[in-house]
């Protein structure tokens, strides 16, 4: 039996820390520049432009020029030394003749090449409902998986412990995507909602385990029982998340730029969720479910 509860008040040290930088983070970047997060076009509004040159260039050089043919505020990102994402606070129904003005202001200053290899435009008022929907959508995957839980198992302890961990989860996707500000997608948002889905159903497959083994064993002590119970799907909880990490990394790494923020945040979600499930939802159901 491999005694993993041993470490509980170590990994429990480990999230509160994480929990309250977290915290600290998004506190410093609110006052400081008005925002928690880096937005994609999707929440923000506006046109972003994924321009290709001929040969490499700097993203300051881009931005300088459009700032000069009128644009401010032109948030850049480099992909490639030939590859620049521009997003500018212009919507424009028809992104063509936009996409034509900033190709040709580009090329202008800079004397190079450019082509549009892929454009988005997103108005203002459609991007703001669209990130309230996207936190509504996570507490209400939160609310129905509480729900499911403490009718399945009979016992909120149960699933108090299940919602802490997938909570936990989600902020430590978060707090990644705040601290390295990588930009918040309506893709991101999907990967964050889909880890959900992968961790509830660890914690499920351990939190059955641990509910047969207390009719099993008689006369044992609580913790006893969820060692055992841990130790019996240790070995399925491993493989499946190191099985399914190999297809999401193949993915982050071949898989371009576009599908970078979306496989990166699924990484990151195995990887916490697979961790919340043994260090997390069982340590808080054992501390609301009592010694019996």
């Amino acid at each position: 039996m491999v005694n993993v509860l041993k470490y509980r008040v170590i990994t429990g040290l480990f999230s509160c820390a994480l929990m309250l930088a977290f915290a600290g983070g998004a506190l410093y970047k609110w006052y400081t520049r008005g925002s928690i997060f880096t937005y994609s076009v999707d929440f923000t509004g506006g046109t972003q432009f994924l321009l290709k040159f001929d040969k490499p260039i700097q993203s300051s050089v881009v931005k300088e020029s459009l700032e000069q043919g009128g644009w401010q505020g032109v948030v850049i990102r480099e992909f490639a030394p030939n590859e620049i994402l521009v997003r500018v606070k212009e919507f424009a129904p028809d992104i063509k003749p936009l996409a034509d003005r900033i190709c040709a202001a580009v090329q202008e200053n800079t004397a190079c090449s450019v082509v549009v290899e892929q454009s988005e435009a997103v108005g203002a008022g459609v991007g703001e409902a669209l990130r309230w929907k996207s936190v509504w959508a996570v507490i209400y995957a939160l609310i129905a998986m509480l729900l499911y839980i403490a009718t399945r198992f009979w016992s909120f302890s149960f699933a108090i412990g299940a919602v802490i961990a997938l909570f936990h989860d989600a902020i430590a996707m978060l707090a990644v995507f705040m601290f390295f500000d990588r930009e918040i997608s309506i893709n991101v948002i999907g990967a964050i909602l889909a880890v959900l889905g992968y961790s509830i159903n660890d914690t499920i497959v351990i939190f059955s385990k641990i509910r047969d083994n207390l009719r099993a064993i008689n006369n044992a002590a609580l913790e006893t029982v969820v060692e055992v119970s841990i130790s019996q799907t240790l070995t399925r909880s491993l493989l499946t998340s190191f099985t399914t990490a190999l297809t999401v990394g193949a993915m982050f790494i071949l898989g371009g730029e576009a599908l970078r923020d979306f496989s990166l945040a699924l990484l990151i979600g195995i990887v916490f969720g697979t961790y919340s499930s043994i260090y997390i939802a069982s340590p808080v159901m054992m501390l609301l479910y009592g010694k019996r």
